[in-house]
């Protein structure tokens, strides 16, 4: 497990002035509560982030905490057909399904605490906890995480009331703002350098991890890691492959977990698995929740790193890879845009024989490989690391506490 950190801890990465700028954040919001609430402690992006953020916020003076939210029966089914909605998927919306999202935030109302000053709701799970806000000076702010450039009327029809009622929003890219009735800001996510999915690794921990997984070092690895989700596109990815692999000696991984939330997971990873259970080329990893250092490991030792998502918020695999120097091949989708520069970082496919291609060029040409590796680790390094999160966050607090103030006066000028 990654110890907690200190903000010193990342002047290695950023540089003594970025750390200055965040403190002379600090001192305008120093002693201001935040709470955060998502629906899974473990797996996911969303959680990733709030375990290293909500530490690194409590020590900088920012009393912050981080509530999980309880489903009832039936709950994370109607969610994930929910989130797929939100990302353009056909939603059919149904009287019981609307009557266990109502009671299920009911519920949780009761048990959270979420009395601060600034309260943080993460995705539609939680978002219905605003209908039982209580009275007081707490500012309530709804962050989505995920890709809603199009979604499908019913499903934004049937968030977006609750969505209007909070104080502002927060979305990873300005393709996914809406047209609501309050402030809405872009906070993109992050990785924590530091932690055990990104940290340097030795040669030896990277051998043992392929060893276990029965991995050859010698050949080409081409890795997706990714939960098991359709909209991640294994299967899109195993045919390329497939294609690839006919004229160039290669090995696939795809590797990943699920997450409480996402219900449809186990029956992805079936049909993967039915897919590659002929092929001793393909190798299909469910990893635990707690496998940071195995994914981290996967990654190093990988030639290239896809990620051909259909839909995606942001795809933080794609940053993990990024920061290790690895070329990556990913759907020109969502906030995978805004880290894979088409040529620079890597390259942005928007279907199987374009990623076929890619992979295919990348495999002949490792000058081109080391070249986008090394641009990657450099974007990720002056726009993705947790640092650059944390002043946003605080920059957020300065704004919902001062609505009506110059955000860049209160962080200059100074503001009592």
């Amino acid at each position: 497990m990654s110890r907690v950190r200190r903000l010193q801890d990342y002047a290695e990465f950023v540089g003594p002035e970025e750390l200055r700028e965040i403190w002379s954040l600090v001192r305008h919001v120093e002693g201001a509560t935040m709470v955060h609430v998502n629906s899974t402690r473990m797996g996911g992006g969303v959680a990733e982030i709030l375990e290293a953020m909500i530490p690194l916020l409590n020590s900088v003076g920012v009393s912050a905490r981080w509530e999980v939210i309880e489903p009832l029966p039936g709950f994370f089914s109607f969610t994930k057909a929910l989130h797929n909605g939100l990302q353009g998927a056909p939603f059919v919306l149904r009287q019981e399904q609307v009557d266990t999202y109502a009671r299920c935030q009911q519920l949780n109302a009761s048990r959270l605490d979420l009395n601060a000053d600034c309260v943080i709701i993460h995705d539609p799970q939680p978002a219905g906890l605003i209908r039982h806000r209580a009275e007081g000076r707490s500012r309530w702010v709804w962050r989505c995480h995920i890709d809603l450039s199009a979604p499908d009327p019913v499903a934004w029809g049937f968030l977006r009331p609750y969505v209007e009622q909070y104080d502002a929003s927060i979305f990873s890219i300005p393709a996914f703002a809406q047209q609501l009735p309050h402030n809405q800001f872009m906070i993109e996510p992050s990785i924590d350098p530091l932690n055990d999915k990104n940290r340097d690794l030795d040669v030896r921990t990277v051998q043992d991890v392929l060893e276990r997984y029965g991995i050859d070092p010698e050949r080409p690895i081409i890795t997706q890691v990714s939960r098991f989700d359709a909209m991640k596109d294994p299967m899109g990815v195993i045919r390329a492959f497939r294609e690839v692999r006919r004229r160039e000696d290669c090995q696939l991984v795809l590797a990943g977990g699920g997450a409480s939330d996402d219900p449809e997971g186990q029956q992805v990873l079936a049909q993967v698995r039915e897919e590659a259970s002929h092929d001793p080329d393909i190798h299909v990893l469910e990893l635990p929740p707690e496998s940071d250092l195995e994914i981290n490991a996967l990654q190093r030792a990988s030639t290239i790193i896809v990620q051909k998502s259909l839909r995606e918020g942001f795809g933080l695999t794609v940053t993990e890879a990024l920061w290790k120097g690895k070329p990556v091949v990913a759907g020109a989708v969502g906030g995978i845009r805004r880290q894979v520069i088409h040529g620079f970082t890597g390259f942005l496919v928007r279907s199987v024989e374009g990623l076929a291609y890619r992979l295919r060029q990348l495999l002949h040409d490792p000058s081109l490989r080391q070249a986008l590796g090394s641009n990657g680790r450099e974007h990720v390094r002056n726009n993705y690391l947790i640092t650059r999160h944390l002043k946003d966050y605080l920059l957020l607090l300065l704004a919902v506490r001062y609505p009506d103030a110059d955000i860049t006066d209160l962080a200059g000028a100074g503001h009592p």
